[in-house]
């Protein structure tokens, strides 16, 4: 497949990385530094055992000479979805599917802006990564990514699902892929949000009694509001879920904690602020994440003054 990623950063990197293994990839970028790193070094993956491999997609900082690509997938922030589709838009064409695996809910709505509902996959994944330099990713832990359509059988884009499972995502296709997406944003809102506000790795939130706590409190209520929905989890399980990822990437650092670290704007909004919003519509009180949206909102604020 002809395959373009909308995003060089930690995800960016690492998915046109894997992808190249048996695909056409294209990365386009905006920082020309990333572009530069990414076509004379390659992306460079560090595995969790310390290996590092190295890929090549082509990177590129202007798309305008590609043509029309089958699949495009997005993983800038959440807030420059649109500008990016549009400045890409010479890619998409009548039969392109456009796909989302950013954090968070709500982006298909950006998508169908450029798409109809038939082209337009949603999606989530367990696998996560962090950016160590330009063009050169930590990959911090792994798992299943479920994507399905807006409309439509998804088994019909089951080849998608196959070719991103040979190149080292295990991938499945979903028709209810919304609870997948609430499923991965629990990890996000309740867990990935504290080691933005401590700076700490997602091990600490599991060995803190006092992070612990906190982000029982955030399950707890995302739960609730993804149940006012109509999905059905059981919170024992969401927790458990939770603390599988905590254990199993102990060292691992989030896309939010790094914004923080950074001084960058962060999605907190299309992540704890999404479950906040949709607690909102249903006459759900969430103080719990009501606090983190205003305290990372506080930490971006302050970083910009600095």
């Amino acid at each position: 497949m002809n395959i373009t990623i909308l995003g060089a950063g930690a995800m960016g990197s690492l998915f046109s990385g894997y992808l190249s293994k048996g695909n056409n990839v294209s990365v386009i970028d905006v920082n020309g530094n990333t572009v530069k790193a990414i076509n004379e070094e390659g992306v460079r993956i560090r595995e969790k055992d310390g290996s590092i491999g190295t890929y090549h997609p082509a990177a590129y900082t202007d798309s305008s000479t590609l043509g029309v690509q089958d699949l495009i997938i997005v993983f800038v922030k959440s807030m420059f979805t649109i500008s990016a589709l549009e400045a890409n838009k010479g890619l998409i064409g009548p039969d392109t599917y456009l796909m989302t695996l950013q954090n968070g809910a709500g982006h298909e709505a950006k998508l169908l802006k450029f798409a109809d509902r038939k082209h337009v996959i949603i999606g989530s994944t367990q696998h996560n990564s962090s950016v160590i330099e330009p063009g050169f990713a930590n990959h911090g832990g792994s798992g299943i990514t479920s994507i399905g359509l807006l409309d439509g059988d998804s088994s019909s884009i089951g080849y998608i699902a196959k070719a991103f499972t040979e190149c080292g995502f295990e991938c499945v296709t979903e028709d209810n892929v919304q609870k997948q997406i609430w499923k991965k944003m629990f990890t996000n809102t309740a867990a990935s949000s504290l080691t933005a506000l401590f700076q700490v790795p997602l091990g600490f939130i599991h060995s803190n009694p006092d992070t612990d706590y906190l982000m029982r409190k955030l399950c707890g209520e995302a739960v609730e509001v993804a149940n006012s929905l109509g999905l059905d989890f059981d919170l024992d399980e969401v927790v458990a879920d939770v603390e599988k990822v905590l254990v199993n990437a102990p060292e691992g650092y989030t896309s939010i904690y790094a914004d923080i670290r950074d001084g960058r704007r962060s999605e907190v909004d299309t992540i704890s602020g999404a479950v906040a919003e949709a607690a909102r519509e249903q006459g759900i009180a969430v103080p719990y994440h009501d606090m983190v949206v205003h305290c990372i909102h506080a930490l971006e604020a302050r970083n910009s003054k600095a």
